[in-house]
């Protein structure tokens, strides 16, 4: 890169984890001098809102199956892991100690996490709860969406970058606002399946169901492994306005894209959680609140790549809804630089610092592309 800052534009679409977190890095960029403006549906004060993933995560890390397959996951994990851990001295991330529980007989050589990770041991077996036949203790790592989310939009807001409340549903109503120099970042999650010139049908949902609780006597993260839609899990996690508060789940149900409450599955998480934690039967615990939210789950990974979108959109079936800005042959041969961003699953917040430095090293590069072609 050249000691001259370059400018350019960049547009975010997605407010979620993913979308603040490359709005981020890119705010804070040495090399280029980035115009961020974030455009989203939801944004982060719409914490209730179930039309998106990021208020609803467990929020920690954990071990994830994709990371043992995928280098490029783990190289994600790690990153995070890393940064995450850097920041616990600022209150927003909270020092987790973990218990992993499984029915599988394992060694800590077994683990493809196990350097990822901070102080891991196999517990005793006096110390492992019946059924399960293995105790995995560890440290790691939480943080609270509700307070980590406003923060990372208020670093944004105070380095110049604007939010704008905006339901996208095609790729051409950006044309104008990301310009014909300018790259999209596209973080829409779920969205992306169905926002017309992206329409990705490898994007599916995964149901959640949790249930947050005050209860002051829980002091570490308890797991269960699971092979079944019903998952056992207590996170705890930090919190300056609102402390010793925990995470109970949950379920995952694939393909399902019901967002009603079910207390029957309410009742069966809180049962089996205060089996591991009796301490939440006591008086001083009590329920604040229950959530229902959609992992955005895609075939095949996350998908993070570049890919170059001509617009005007055309479509085989012709019913592109006109955005109001008027067609010329210029227009035809415009295109759009985009980067896309989504499809993390249940694993947004555990991937977000080390897919966002992936996404930002895509858009520097067709930065310097893009300045060498002008030169030439």
């Amino acid at each position: 890169m050249s000691t001259t800052k370059a400018e350019q534009s960049l547009v975010v679409l997605g407010a979620g984890v993913l979308g603040l977190t490359i709005a981020y890095l890119a705010a804070l960029d040495d090399d280029v001098s980035f115009n961020v403006r974030v455009i989203a549906r939801e944004l982060p004060e719409d914490t209730d809102s179930q039309g998106w993933a990021s208020p609803y995560a467990g929020a920690n890390w954990s071990p994830m199956e994709l990371g043992g397959r995928d280098e490029r996951v783990r190289k994600w994990e790690e990153k995070t892991f890393n940064k995450l851990w850097d920041m616990i001295p600022t209150g927003l991330v909270k020092l987790l100690p973990t218990r992993l529980y499984t029915a599988q007989r394992k060694t800590i050589s077994d683990l493809w996490w196990k350097d990822l990770v901070q102080n891991i041991r196999i517990l005793s077996p006096s110390d492992v709860p019946e059924p399960f036949k293995v105790g995995v203790a560890f440290d790691t790592v939480s943080v609270n969406p509700a307070e980590y989310l406003p923060w990372l939009q208020s670093e944004l807001i105070s380095r110049g970058v604007t939010f704008e409340r905006r339901h996208v549903r095609s790729l051409d109503e950006l044309r104008s606002l990301v310009g014909p120099d300018g790259i999209l970042v596209n973080a829409s999650s779920l969205g992306s399946r169905s926002i017309i010139g992206v329409e990705d049908t490898k994007l599916y949902p995964v149901r959640g169901q949790s249930i947050l609780v005050h209860a002051p006597g829980l002091q570490e993260c308890l797991l269960v492994e699971s092979g079944t839609e019903e998952v056992t899990y207590i996170i705890p996690r930090p919190g300056k306005g609102q402390s010793d508060t925990a995470i109970l789940g949950g379920v995952f149900q694939f393909r399902n894209w019901d967002t009603s409450l079910d207390m029957q599955i309410a009742r069966g998480i809180f049962d089996r959680c205060a089996a591991l934690a009796p301490c939440l039967k006591s008086a001083e615990s009590r329920i604040l609140k229950h959530n229902v939210g959609l992992r955005p789950e895609r075939e095949g990974g996350p998908r993070v790549e570049l890919e170059r979108i001509a617009l005007p959109l055309q479509s085989t079936h012709d019913l592109i809804p006109w955005n109001g800005s008027p067609t010329s042959d210029r227009d035809c041969e415009q295109s759009m630089l985009v980067v896309h961003a989504y499809g993390f699953g249940p694993a947004g917040f555990q991937r977000s610092w080390g897919a966002a430095e992936e996404v930002l090293e895509l858009v520097k590069a067709q930065v310097v592309l893009n300045r060498n072609i002008r030169e030439t």
